[in-house]
């Protein structure tokens, strides 16, 4: 089998997987009620009386932080839990193809979800004139954002059979990726060890990354860094799930 053929495999049964239960009908609902409470009732997006979608980008790394890793959760666990993980490793695919090709299924996912929200930028076009550039770098580097907390569920999925231990283990560490943006972190750590420490870790934060996309401002350091932190995971969900197999 060719290593695209194997990719392709893996891909599609991890889709038809997701398409072929309540998965990801459910995932995909609840993640557009979700968005929607958050951008109309928080951010209170009809009482700021701008056109731009502003209050609907802002909420996304936290909402990521929860649905990414509730999307990925199944990816290994379940091969775990329902024992075809072995028959799995047996199969003539490389292991990096069954890491990508699994990873992608879930990412599609996040994809689709997130382009069921289009109509929002559409009717934002209908009520004014929104800075279009800037929606639409902010809608991929949100899409960028959302595979690296794939990545991040997808490894911690090979580390246990339990999907909800993999989802805890999965959102705690996507959450500090998060939280270390936030200016009472960056000034704790700054008091602590000094304003070089509290910068450091402002740049690793996933919320640092992607301001600069709302405002319209494409930063390679921000493509660089999502594109580091989906490589980081998928390479250490090799290695587990290698361990595994040995």
């Amino acid at each position: 089998m060719s290593r695209l053929s194997g990719l392709l495999a893996v891909y599609r049964r991890e889709l038809s997987g997701y398409f072929a239960t309540p998965v990801a009908y459910v995932f995909v609902a609840v993640f557009l009620l979700a968005l929607g409470a958050f951008t109309f009732q928080i951010g209170r997006y009809l009482d700021t009386g701008r056109v731009d979608l502003a209050p609907f980008f802002v909420f996304h790394p936290w909402l990521y932080v929860v649905f990414m890793p509730a999307l990925a959760m199944r990816l290994w666990a379940d091969e775990l839990r329902a024992g075809t993980f072995d028959l799995l490793m047996a199969l003539p695919v490389r292991l990096s193809d069954l890491v990508l090709g699994k990873f992608l299924a879930a990412w599609t996912v996040a994809a689709f979800a997130l382009a069921l929200t289009l109509p929002m930028w559409l009717t934002a076009n209908v009520l004014g004139k929104p800075d279009n550039s800037a929606i639409l770098l902010s809608y991929a580097i949100s899409l960028l954002m959302a595979g690296g907390y794939i990545a991040i569920g997808a490894a911690f999925s090979s580390l246990s059979n339990n999907q909800v231990v993999a989802f805890v283990l999965a959102t705690a560490i996507a959450f500090v990726f998060t939280a270390a943006g936030l200016p009472l972190v960056a000034s704790a750590v700054r008091d602590a060890f000094g304003a070089g420490a509290g910068a450091l870790i402002a740049q690793f934060s996933t919320l640092g990354q992607f301001e600069a996309a709302q405002r319209g401002v494409l930063e390679l350091r921000a493509i660089a860094y999502f594109g580091l932190l989906i490589g980081a995971f998928l390479t250490l969900n090799g290695v587990w799930v290698a361990g595994r197999r040995g």
